[in-house]
């Protein structure tokens, strides 16, 4: 079993069986999309409490399946359990405009750097970086995903577009694997 369907089943089983049952079904017929609708609307319904960090892998797995978009502002919605943890989606809503951050480094000329997910301990940024469409509107897919200092200035590590799972787990192991 990979990681992502051992989180997959973790997260399903945050809702009543039936329900559980329903999300991990997706999963064994190729239907993430549908099920991660269904955990993030069992998770609401319920009023399930999650922690940010929680919070922050439903993310990363709706970035994953492309559906990311349409889930955040339900994801924002989600009960907070009230515990502070290691990582916090800072992810907007839509309301506002991203914040746009000029970057020097050569892969990512162009680019504009969209915060997202940040360790809470050591404040590495996780980001995903976008190009802006010719109408103005970011890229629908992130180009890549980066990770930054606190203060956003430096690139740390960056990512090709089909990681945001690695990007996820490096600022995860950013601080466990600190002295």
């Amino acid at each position: 079993m990979t990681d992502d369907a051992v989180l997959w089943n973790r997260l399903a089983g945050l809702l009543p069986e039936a329900e559980a049952q329903e999300v991990k079904d997706c999963w064994d017929i190729g239907e993430q999309e549908a099920g991660l609708g269904l955990l993030v609307s069992g998770i609401l319904g319920h009023q399930v409490p999650i922690s940010e960090t929680v919070r922050a892998q439903i993310s990363v797995l709706a970035e994953t399946w492309g559906e990311r978009e349409a889930l955040t502002p339900q994801i924002l919605q989600c009960r907070d359990e009230g515990t502070p943890g290691p990582l916090k989606l800072i992810e907007s809503d839509g309301g506002r405009a991203p914040e746009a951050i000029g970057v020097v480094e050569q892969n990512l000329a162009g680019l504009l750097l969209v915060p997202w997910i940040t360790c809470t301990r050591c404040g590495q940024v996780l980001m995903r970086a976008h190009a802006r469409e010719s109408w103005g509107d970011l890229s629908y897919l992130a180009v890549h995903y980066v990770i930054t200092t606190p203060n956003r200035a430096t690139v740390l590590r960056l990512f090709p577009a089909d990681s945001a799972g690695a990007a996820f787990a490096a600022v995860q192991r950013a601080c466990s694997d600190a002295p």
